[in-house]
């Protein structure tokens, strides 16, 4: 997984465009017709011509990040601006985060009608580096604006990337449209919407659809998305054509950060106690199994997978609320959103995956979960993929019922040669007492021990010593049962990641 700075606009610079325009686009610079499976068709025929990438503004790269915040958005000027609701249109000046133009259009009543840019939407002071970019640079991409303009819900900026912000209005983690080799050394890929379409299709509700073009893989994409009172949701349908062999297809990926929290404390150099977007992976596994893999911050890219036949579904959580854990009262990591992908078809047999590589900073996203079918992905095959978002997700739907992994720590253990790690589980009844099961891959427990908190309501907390041979890492297994019967989430730990 590259390196992203999150104050770069999510490595919008990594991004790939298409100069070639299949016939299908062009024609609606004419007003042509307009639907989902001609876009199917233009990506399929696209995918047969070789990629070619859209020359980057020259002018882009002066337009630092002062020069962008300047540069602001007329209110009046917001697309869609005349209607009810929360489906106001804003869009992104090109910068040196985001050299790349892209191509926007609307869709009303089955017919594309292209926007054309134009540099008197931004109010921005006269020697402006945006100012100076022409009456023709394009934009850089878009966000929609809430019912009182204070605010946007959802937004698409950089290569496949697009975020929205949790129910508490704070933006945090992304998603993206499409991961390529992403824990392949040397070798990942950022294909990039080229071309959006926007159709409004309520108060509440846009569809976007978007063209996908890059070496290895071209594609259609359609988000059925709308804000509610619990937050965002999107239904998205893509239909995925490869140009040469993919060795990892990684869909449905989010992107995310994770620094340090109490169980790697000493990996922060910041004051605050802890710094991350999210803090767990969550998988509902096809039999039931809600599996958990707290999130750390290796000394080295590390690499887990959790093979599954047409899981129920994963996200990435941000479980621990409590804000007196983090002490941000700027960007306030306890109200960061969570992300929970749902199949809308099976999908399957293959893994999901999680690829996390060191970082020193809270501007670097370091994190990437995403499903690699098992399918190969060959040049003339096409790849279908349909599922549900869910960025309002307050508790992963795997765990319904069950008792969740609420803090985990780690620390020197009074036995020779182990570590400490302790985890607590929030929801576990006083009766009857939970029996342990662990297993450790590679290692031994030393010892072990479980109990409820005391004046801790529901809070059960299991202590063990982990010794781990020659340092090597290991991975631990935990979870809370009654015979055969489980009763908490089931932990995966990387003890020395």
């Amino acid at each position: 997984m590259t390196q992203i700075d999150r104050r770069a606009m999510i490595a919008a610079s990594a991004a790939a465009a298409a100069l070639l325009l299949p016939d299908t686009l062009l024609a609606q610079t004419k007003g042509a017709a307009f639907s989902w499976d001609k876009l199917i068709a233009s990506a399929q025929r696209l995918s047969r011509t070789p990629y070619k990438e859209v020359p980057r503004h020259p002018g882009a790269a002066k337009v630092d990040y002062i020069a962008q915040h300047e540069a602001r958005f007329r209110d009046e000027r917001t697309l869609w601006n005349d209607l009810p609701g929360d489906t106001g249109i804003r869009f992104f000046p090109l910068s040196q985060y985001s050299t790349q133009p892209v191509q926007i259009s609307t869709v009303e009543n089955g017919r594309a009608t292209p926007l054309r840019y134009d540099p008197t939407v931004f109010d921005m002071p006269a020697d402006n580096a945006v100012a100076k970019l022409g009456p023709d640079a394009g934009f850089a991409g878009f966000r929609i604006m809430n019912a009182k303009r204070d605010g946007d819900w959802l937004s698409f900026l950089g290569a496949s990337y697009f975020r929205a912000p949790s129910p508490q209005k704070q933006f945090g983690m992304s998603a993206r449209g499409i991961a390529i080799n992403t824990s392949l050394p040397g070798k990942e890929e950022f294909p990039a919407f080229t071309h959006f379409w926007l159709e409004r299709t309520g108060n509440s509700s846009v569809t976007i659809y978007a063209l996908l073009d890059g070496a290895s893989i071209t594609g259609a994409y359609r988000f059925v998305s709308s804000l509610g009172p619990d937050g965002v949701k999107q239904d998205i349908t893509a239909a995925l054509f490869p140009r040469r062999p993919i060795q990892e297809l990684g869909l449905m990926p989010m992107t995310s950060m994770f620094w340090y929290n109490q169980a790697n404390r000493t990996q922060g150099t910041d004051w605050r106690p802890a710094v991350h977007d999210n803090d767990m992976l969550s998988i509902a596994g096809a039999d039931g199994t809600a599996h958990v893999r707290p999130i750390v911050n290796p000394s080295a890219p590390h690499f887990s997978a959790f093979t599954e036949v047409s899981p129920k579904g994963f996200g990435l959580l941000q479980r621990d609320r409590d804000f007196s854990h983090y002490q941000d009262d700027g960007v306030f990591y306890d109200r960061r959103p969570s992300l929970w992908a749902t199949p809308n078809t099976p999908w399957g047999k293959g893994q999901v995956r999680l690829y996390a590589f060191p970082t020193d900073s809270e501007y670097t996203d370091n994190v990437c979960a995403y499903w690699t079918p098992d399918v190969a992905a060959r040049p003339g095959s096409r790849i279908d993929a349909s599922y549900h978002l869910d960025w309002s997700a307050a508790r992963a739907p795997a765990s319904a019922g069950l008792a969740i992994v609420q803090n985990v720590w780690r620390g020197h253990s009074e036995q020779k040669g182990a570590e400490k790690l302790v985890i607590d589980f929030a929801g576990v009844a006083a009766d009857p007492k939970p029996d342990i099961w662990v297993d450790v891959s590679g290692g031994t427990i030393a010892k072990q021990a479980g109990y409820p908190v005391l004046g801790q309501d529901r809070l059960f907390r299991t202590v063990l010593d982990v010794v781990r041979p020659q340092g090597k890492a290991v991975d631990v297994r935990l979870q809370l049962r009654s015979g055969d019967r489980a009763l908490s989430e089931y932990v995966h730990y990387p003890m020395g990641a």
